[in-house]
């Protein structure tokens, strides 16, 4: 497919380990080797940590959702609060970036803004926040609030990153001179207020943070949708998209290019990097008996949870051996559900099938193999133009990321794919991004 615009030369992957505990895949905690003891286990997170340092990856990517109940994902139904997590991982890793997701429907932006720049500093800037609007209403619930239209929590997304972005330019780099002699503690006229009004936010006081090491955070977006890819040209430093077909890939990844560039930022300015959860065997066999088991643990009433919310509608009252229905479209996931649609109808999935691909990798990349064949994959869609690099989504917890990063991180390395060791200190540094400086006032 062709670019309008060349990638750098001699440009590696980049990789992040996308964690959701005990496993991505619905069954994946039912599999003898996945960890489920001691629940939640900050060991195990520590131990994913430590194993994706060690794999030079870029980050530790940390998903987050509000709902909980007896028909949700293993990996949603009880867990750390992010911030606080990722708080405690930064005491225990050196290199590694630290991601975390924060809602901009149901929160406030001086509270982001506060935790994500006092955890910036806390790691010695290895900080991201993955910018979301959840999408499920019944997230609400636990505010009592209304659930906002689509367009309207993308509006309003707009206006809280535009906020903490505010938030975290209150004080200049050198704010802080602790100058004794002269009794100055900070410099005079390096503070600046900000005064923004919006249609949702105001904001009219300054951060009680002095500016952190990257100033600002690394923004990571995830929404694919029309709204969601004019967000992330405007504000994205890495965009997280879900792809299962390689020239759907490169349309979307030629897409986001050019709306970089329509938006006056360069090309290599935001990354693009697409979820993908390998099942790794050390033989062909071997990895498709683990997948097959994975999806004989399958529990029902969660997989069907996972479907109907990425289709916005109850697919248990259709026959699973019939066709995928037609659905309208809805004010949730509308990305995903046109997404995972356009799979059924592209390779004639009945609804059962769609289940299972649902229940495994929710419409991410599902490569099944040998490490070389998987390295293959990846291979493939980086030097084909549909990725800057991935969010690896281990099945299950810490065997699958362990047998990742233990063989098939070396294959990439050996190939040139992938750094043989980290050259920064900062996420930033580690993505190629540059540190953002403060907007002429």
């Amino acid at each position: 497919m062709k670019q309008d615009f060349e990638p750098k030369p001699g440009r590696q992957m980049r990789l992040g380990v996308f964690v959701q505990t005990p496993g991505h895949h619905v069954g994946g905690w039912r599999h003898p080797d996945a960890t489920v003891e001691g629940w939640p286990n900050l060991g195990l997170m520590q131990h994913i940590a430590a194993t994706a340092e060690r794999g030079k990856f870029d980050m530790f990517f940390l998903g987050d959702g509000f709902a909980t109940g007896y028909g949700e994902h293993p990996s949603t139904i009880g867990k750390f609060e992010p911030l606080t997590l990722l708080a405690a991982l930064a005491m225990g890793t050196k290199k590694l970036g630290l991601a975390a997701t924060a809602s901009t429907t149901y929160a406030e932006p001086y509270h982001v803004a506060r935790g994500f720049a006092s955890l910036d500093h806390i790691s010695g800037g290895r900080v991201g926040w993955n910018v979301v609007t959840t999408a499920y209403a019944k997230s609400s619930a636990v505010f009592g609030r209304q659930h906002p239209p689509h367009a309207e929590r993308y509006a309003m997304a707009e206006e809280f990153v535009e906020a903490c972005r505010l938030l975290w330019d209150s004080w200049d780099d050198d704010a802080f001179i602790g100058d004794k002699k002269a009794g100055q503690f900070v410099r005079p006229g390096s503070l600046h207020i900000p005064d923004f009004r919006g249609k949702y936010f105001t904001i009219e006081g300054a951060l009680n943070v002095p500016r952190s090491p990257q100033g600002h955070p690394v923004l990571i977006q995830a929404g694919s949708s029309g709204p969601g890819q004019a967000l992330a040209a405007r504000i994205a430093d890495v965009v997280f998209t879900a792809q299962n077909d390689l020239g759907e890939a490169q349309a979307f990844y030629a897409g986001m290019k050019a709306q970089l560039l329509e938006q006056g930022r360069g090309a290599d300015e935001a990354l693009v990097m697409p979820g993908v959860m390998p099942v790794v065997g050390r033989t062909e066999r071997e990895a498709c008996e683990i997948f097959a088991e994975l999806n004989r643990n399958i529990d029902t009433a969660q997989a069907f949870t996972v479907l109907s919310e990425r289709l916005g509608a109850d697919m248990s009252v259709h026959p699973l051996d019939g066709p995928v229905p037609d659905i309208p479209e809805t004010e949730h996931l509308k990305s995903r559900a046109a997404l995972l649609l356009q799979m059924a109808r592209r390779e004639n999935l009945t609804l059962r099938e769609l289940f299972h691909r649902v229940a495994a990798a929710r419409g991410h990349l599902l490569p099944i193999g040998t490490p070389v064949q998987i390295a293959d994959v990846l291979e493939r869609w980086f030097r084909d133009g549909a990725a800057d690099g991935f969010n690896v989504m281990p099945p299950f917890f810490p065997r699958q990321f362990d047998d990742f990063v233990k063989l098939v991180v070396p294959i990439l390395q050996e190939r040139g794919l992938f750094r043989a060791d980290y050259t920064g200190a900062t996420l930033r540094d580690h993505l190629g991004l540059a540190r953002k400086r403060i907007a002429a006032r």
